[in-house]
């Protein structure tokens, strides 16, 4: 099982994806992208044809393990 720091991913600031953005699509198809915007990860540009467990276990390390689902939901519904 890997470990949640031995995962690696991209991670790009929102400025830069707007100036290279034909060169992220491209690198999309193969990996997943994470943008951030102040040094948090906004958004994901990914794969559309890529498998949902693959999706998911992309996730993973993402939020904290303390939280839980209903914390999750309540900070994206207090974003929108």
């Amino acid at each position: 099982m890997i470990g949640l720091t031995e995962v690696m991913f991209m991670s790009i600031t929102a400025t830069e994806l707007k100036t290279n953005l034909s060169k992220y699509l491209i690198l999309a198809a193969k990996e997943d992208v994470y943008i951030t915007q102040y040094g948090k990860v906004v958004a994901k540009l990914t794969n559309p044809f890529q498998s949902r467990v693959e999706t998911a276990e992309s996730l993973f390390g993402i939020l904290p393990q303390t939280t839980t689902i209903d914390e999750a939901l309540e900070g994206r519904i207090d974003e929108v």
